[in-house]
């Protein structure tokens, strides 16, 4: 309890008004609280350095999760006998040497802060030996001798023993062990998918626990994040331009409780965007069942002028010249990958007749059309691996997809029954029974199929309403009485910056003034809605991405609803003939794998499912 003659004042400290210079240890302790929260962070900033030397083998070992020593070995090119001092300095880098440079970053590290951060706050030997040196060298961190002589075959060692050692306050921060190496592991994991064609040993208090060696990037992902995820797994592979996003992206029935299986990386390098997740979570908007989280491992490649690295002190956040249009990219990358028919039919290559327009964002540019796809194999702009290492990491998911051509069918009306197709033709298969008048079970070549003919139908009328309005002007309802209300300066600003972006959303929304703002029109599909309310939303969404994601997913929830009371209702009998109908537009339909509230419309139980359960051998 708060005593009543507590002062609440602040406390008041006294200090020199003075100006001064701050001496060098204080200065990159300060730098060191930025830089290195934990051993995680200096894991992953030695890790960067290593693979910035072109390190094709990375030994790491760790006692105490990293506190007490931390012991990093490369093969990389090295540090040369006059530059080890150098190397400890502060802002002291190769990486680059003037504004240009900055403008164009091209390595993991670049501010030349880690090292001399890190020895502030801990104990730091650096050994190392060029590729073509007669021997190595090794220096301590804030020794004032010359280097010693020291014995290595190549690259580099950094030892790091007693992190905080010398400062007490924060060692106490800190947590256990477990979870200390936990973090170390994380950010193994992260660099780990960034270079597979980099093999990685972790040792822990004297035990391997990890041992990585150079693959392909399918390999190397299904090592980290599992068989499960991959099997699974679905292809992204899209092109606009210099523009590159490749990755595997996991299927929506797989989706997880947190956010612990996402990983997205930008040039390299490691990120949390707002824009890249935003984008992502937009494309599954629709097939996600409640508060679960997708998974996915995805790499955007573009040019080093495109994206500023230099606005996070971990660089673990980037800021993108033009965030609209990447935003988009993205979005309709993942959707495309998405949009498999329910035998999880890979996406088309495109072609002359199905080239994706390119997001008007990114037209700045001078970027050319777009091809979102599964299959291909872009020249990818990703940082250069080793030689004789694979350059374009879409190559490696060829692996995961093969080519298949689009066919293009009239859904077939109910009461006709189609001859018998071959396995290839009809993924499906054909309509056996009905179960409990809520199941269709099907025969296919792989054994049974399970569907739920109400969550099927009703994704099928979904998309078939949103391909209806897609292909005009979303209609405007006028509004009797204008519905005004007050606003944010930046939201009237953002009204008469979109107006026409606006009308053609089926808004219309006037500045009465600098502070508020007038709605006279709204989407007549939304016509019931707090115009108030959707129009700030809207405005934010702008703001933001540049696009209209708030109406669509208002769009997107009446819909649903429409095509939920449309849909075949549980207890309907249906004839063969119309269940075989129903599957064959579950083939042609994108996103059938999930009804529009995320929940899986089939399965499949494959033969060697049943011999299991019925003790059967083959």
């Amino acid at each position: 309890m708060i005593p009543e003659d507590y002062n609440f004042r602040m406390i008041e400290v006294e200090f020199s008004r003075a100006i001064r210079l701050l001496p060098d240890p204080l200065i990159n302790q300060i730098a060191a609280g930025e830089v290195v929260e934990r051993p995680a962070s200096v894991l992953k900033e030695l890790l960067e350095n290593a693979l910035d030397a072109g390190a094709s083998a990375i030994d790491i070992r760790l006692d105490a999760g990293g506190v007490k020593k931390m012991r990093i070995a490369d093969d990389g090119h090295g540090i040369a006998r006059d530059e080890l001092a150098m190397a400890l300095a502060r802002h002291a880098t190769s990486k680059i040497a003037s504004l240009a440079d900055l403008e164009n970053v091209a390595s993991l590290g670049f501010r030349g802060e880690a090292l001399a951060s890190i020895a502030s706050v801990a104990q730091v030997t650096l050994t190392s030996r060029l590729r073509d040196a007669e021997s190595a060298f090794a220096l301590d961190g804030g020794a004032v001798e010359s280097p010693r002589p020291a014995a290595l075959a190549r690259g580099t060692v950094i030892e790091v023993d007693e992190l905080f050692g010398n400062v007490p306050a924060r060692r106490k921060f800190l947590k256990s062990e477990a979870t200390e190496f936990a973090h170390c592991s994380e950010a193994l994991r992260r660099i780990a998918l960034s270079c597979p064609e980099v093999g990685f040993t972790l040792t822990h208090n004297g035990r391997v626990v990890q041992h990585l060696k150079a693959e392909s990037l399918p390999a190397r992902v299904a090592h980290v994040l599992g068989e499960d995820f991959t099997s699974g797994a679905r292809v992204v592979d899209a092109l606009a331009g210099p523009i590159v996003l490749t990755g595997l992206i996991g299927n929506p029935a797989d989706a997880r409780g947190s956010r612990d299986a996402q990983y997205f990386f930008v040039n390299g390098r490691y990120v949390r965007d707002k824009v890249l997740q935003h984008a992502v979570r937009a494309a599954y908007a629709d097939v996600l069942h409640g508060d679960r989280h997708p998974s996915y491992a995805l790499f955007l490649s573009l040019p080093p002028a495109g994206v500023d690295v230099n606005v996070h002190p971990a660089k673990i956040e980037v800021r993108f010249r033009e965030s609209q249009g990447i935003h988009q990219f993205v979005m309709r990358a993942v959707a495309a990958a998405l949009a498999a028919s329910a035998a999880d039919a890979p996406v088309p290559m495109a072609s002359a007749s199905n080239v994706t327009p390119l997001p008007a964002g990114l037209a700045a540019t001078g970027v050319g059309d777009t091809r979102i796809s599964a299959g291909g194999m872009p020249q990818s702009l990703f940082r250069p691996a080793p030689t004789g290492q694979p350059q374009s990491q879409a190559a490696y998911f060829a692996l995961f997809s093969a080519a298949s051509s689009q066919r293009v069918m009239e859904a077939p009306a109910p009461g006709y029954m189609p001859a018998a197709l071959p396995a290839g033709d009809a993924p499906l298969g054909q309509a056996l029974a009905q179960l409990h008048g809520i199941y269709i079970l099907a025969q296919n070549q792989a054994g049974l199929v399970v569907v739920d003919m109400h969550a099927a139908h009703e994704r099928i009328l979904y998309e078939a309403f949103k391909r209806d309005l897609d292909t005009k002007r979303i209609a405007a309802q006028p509004l009797l009485i204008p519905v005004a209300f007050n606003a944010e300066r930046i939201e009237v600003a953002t009204a008469a910056d979109y107006a026409e972006t606006l009308g053609t959303l089926g808004f219309e929304i006037t500045p009465l003034s600098d502070t508020s703002l007038a709605v006279r029109a709204v989407p007549a599909l939304l016509k019931d809605a707090d115009a108030r309310a959707l129009a700030r939303d809207v405005l934010r969404e702008l703001q933001d991405f540049g696009s209209g994601e708030v109406l669509t997913r208002h769009r997107d929830e009446l819909l649903s609803t429409m095509a939920c009371h449309a849909a075949v209702r549980a207890n309907r009998r249906l004839s063969l003939p119309e269940m075989d109908a129903l599957l064959r537009q579950m083939e042609d339909t994108e996103k059938s794998g999930q009804c529009n509230h995320g929940r899986p419309t089939w399965y499949q139980f494959g033969l060697s499912d049943l011999d299991r359960l019925f003790m059967r051998g083959r």
